[in-house]
């Protein structure tokens, strides 16, 4: 059996535990952990992840996240857990974005009444970007 390392305690102490999908499982002697040799998962651009978050401070709701960004929303709530990142409550306002080019957001901006008020921010969203503005909930 090769040297292998427990992901979870570093431990090389493991017994074969099986094989699952065609590759062979482990179990650490040390922690009891189930593993298996060369993990086929694929690691997210840590571009996305800081939007991902970004975007949640802002708001944006974790469905939402997904659709924009192309990740999954299970992956947004476990980098939200995994990085203790908090929201703020928010009762009077709530986020609305569009997305835009380079030529759409120029022309926004030109035009002086899209600048009054508060409440505006533009992130880069891959070769696009996203303008969030904040609105009041109306009251009915």
């Amino acid at each position: 059996m090769a040297q292998l390392s427990c992901p979870k305690c570093e431990s090389k102490e493991a017994t074969k535990s099986g094989i699952v999908g065609g590759r062979q499982r482990y179990k650490c002697k040390n922690c009891g952990y189930h593993y298996s040799v060369a993990k086929t998962g694929k690691e997210t651009n840590p571009y996305y992840v800081i939007k991902a978050l970004q975007l949640y401070v802002e708001g944006v709701s974790y469905r939402e996240i997904e659709r924009l960004l192309g990740v999954s929303h299970v992956s947004v709530m476990n980098w939200v857990k995994k990085y203790g990142v908090k929201a703020p409550r928010q009762t009077e306002y709530h986020p609305t974005y569009k997305i835009l080019n380079q030529k759409e957001l120029a022309e926004f901006f030109a035009r002086p009444e899209n600048l009054k008020g508060a409440g505006m921010m533009v992130t880069e969203l891959g070769d696009k970007y996203m303008m969030i503005r904040w609105e009041r909930f109306r009251q009915g």
